[in-house]
């Protein structure tokens, strides 16, 4: 890795902490010794970045601090594109929208080189048949989980039983071509995921959530990597993840 990509990556790991961050937590995050990250951090401070470091404590950066625009290599950007032709293909009308001004906005500062490369990108994301369509606003489900509105629906399982859920929507899932609905749902007195295409009449309640642990994306995540399973895409998911 190149000195000015790893100052880059010391600066937006530190960036993206809410705590001290230690020398030796970078040193194992960017696989470089020690005394590689003291000099790293001299140089940035020299530099007139505001990073301030405590024995025994780590670093911390002063959050109102931004970095140039960045620059991307040739494969980073491709996976940049990548990922913006599958929201694009695979989300709504809104969210694409915005996918492709992001990449606009990308295109406008890249270097000549950079366009080039832009235009020899072979990895692609295409429209399929395969998508499997739903009537609730994906729009409207993201600003739920953004705003942490509680939200009501009725949810059809494989066996066609309805039922009335309400739930602290958590996550949004893609296991191409299903989307899930992570969430805490009342009713079952636990964490469930339910299909996008299974779902109807779904709305937003007045009532917003607070973060609460055992109720958090965090903890529903951390449950997932405990019982070591795959996301049931099949079903409410009852009794699994």
């Amino acid at each position: 890795m190149r000195k000015a990509d790893r100052l880059n990556d010391i600066v937006h790991h530190l960036r993206r902490m809410h705590q001290a961050v230690t020398a030796q937590t970078l040193a194992e995050t960017l696989e470089v010794s020690l005394r590689t990250i003291y000099r790293d951090i001299q140089d940035l401070v020299d530099s007139g970045v505001p990073i301030l470091g405590e024995a025994g404590v780590g670093y911390v950066i002063d959050k109102k601090y931004h970095l140039p625009p960045i620059m991307f290599d040739t494969d980073e950007l491709e996976a940049i594109v990548l990922g913006i032709g599958m929201v694009s293909n695979w989300t709504d009308e809104k969210f694409a929208e915005k996918a492709q001004s992001a990449y606009r906005k990308i295109q406008a500062t890249l270097p000549a080189q950079l366009i080039n490369e832009l235009h020899q990108i072979s990895t692609f994301s295409a429209p399929s048949h395969y998508k499997i369509p739903w009537e609730v606003n994906f729009t409207d489900v993201r600003e739920c989980i953004r705003r942490k509105h509680l939200v009501s629906f009725t949810y059809l399982d494989l066996n066609d039983q309805q039922t009335q859920r309400v739930i602290r929507p958590l996550a949004l899932i893609s296991f191409s071509p299903i989307w899930l609905l992570a969430g805490w749902c009342d009713l079952r007195g636990a964490f469930r995921n339910f299909r996008l295409d299974r779902i109807s009449e779904f709305t937003k309640l007045d009532t917003r959530y607070k973060d609460e642990k055992d109720w958090s994306l965090a903890t529903y995540l951390k449950r997932v990597k405990e019982e070591d399973a795959s996301i049931n895409v099949n079903s409410d998911c009852s009794g699994s993840f």
